[in-house]
């Protein structure tokens, strides 16, 4: 079971600009041993990055279209209500260029329920273990159906999922049951020209999740993951400050699916060619949770 968006976002990803999503310090949260993952066989998924290191923040305002097709796509997963109100105060966009900081704008109040076809072994599946790195995350090297290739060159997870998400997102999150577990993995393709970020962030409840896909739907550059950085090591580049990007999403079961892709040379040409890459590595690890979600 998958529900998908399928309205384009596109924005800006200035580096170096994230907000403060914890402590400065890697999480305290020791990796848990998933096998041979990471840049060697020999690596386990490593916690969630420093602060300081591999972690590209928000993006900059977006133009977002086909918003009717993105709410229905919402609904589709569960009922959800916004109550923030007309008073709720909203963010002003940064002009092009500004460093000045920006106080978050107030978190809307959401809530999610289930539709009332909801399949009857929906409990049964909820009471199943969140799916795990290597589940998700099978393979170092992908190739996938029409032969393309990818490498993945950095895998993270934790359980303090707020460490890999924009401060709304993690707000908008944790007025539910919370999220149970997020993991991050960093792709390339053959070119080693693109960086594709795509992120499974589980959550207890199957509401939950279907609320944070419809926030997110909605508005993709205010409630985002965080995309990884290459390691050292990797032989990528940083993407510049201020490179455009494509940002898509999925739901699952209990799951929502975040990609998001960048050429590493910050180019602004290439669009459908990075769109095609993000969405078909975003497609192969959906199939890979809903495999394990629903079998």
């Amino acid at each position: 079971m998958t529900h998908d968006d399928q309205g384009p976002s596109h924005g800006h990803i200035p580096q170096g600009q994230q907000p403060p999503y914890g402590q400065p310090q890697p999480y305290g949260e020791q990796p848990e041993q998933y096998g041979p993952y990471g840049p060697s066989a020999s690596a386990a998924p490593a916690p969630w990055p420093a602060e300081q290191h591999r972690r590209r923040g928000r993006c900059r305002p977006a133009v977002l279209a086909a918003t009717g097709v993105v709410l229905a796509a919402a609904v589709a997963g569960g009922a959800l209500m916004y109550t923030g109100g007309d008073d709720a105060p909203a963010a002003s966009p940064a002009a092009p260029g500004a460093s000045a900081t920006v106080t978050p704008a107030a978190v809307p109040s959401v809530t999610g329920s289930l539709p009332s076809d909801a399949p009857s072994a929906l409990a049964s599946l909820l009471a199943r273990p969140v799916v795990r790195p290597e589940q998700a995350f099978p393979e170092t090297a992908v190739r996938l159906a029409d032969g393309s290739r990818y490498e993945r060159v950095d895998l993270a997870t934790t359980t303090d999922c707020a460490r890999g998400m924009s401060q709304d997102l993690a707000a908008l999150a944790e007025q539910g049951e919370g999220c149970s577990r997020l993991t991050t993995a960093l792709f390339t393709d053959a070119e080693r020209r693109s960086q594709v970020s795509v992120t499974v962030a589980s959550f207890v409840r199957a509401e939950d999740a279907g609320m944070v896909f419809g926030m997110a739907s909605m508005d993709p550059v205010t409630y985002q993951t965080v995309s990884l950085d290459p390691p050292p090591g990797a032989g990528l580049p940083t993407v510049p400050p201020g490179s455009p990007g494509v940002f898509r999403r999925l739901m699952t079961v209990r799951s929502v699916v975040f990609a998001n892709g960048q050429w590493g040379d910050g180019s602004e040409t290439g669009e459908a060619d990075l769109t095609r890459q993000t969405e078909d590595l975003l497609q192969y690890v959906n199939d890979n949770v809903v495999a394990y979600e629903e079998g």
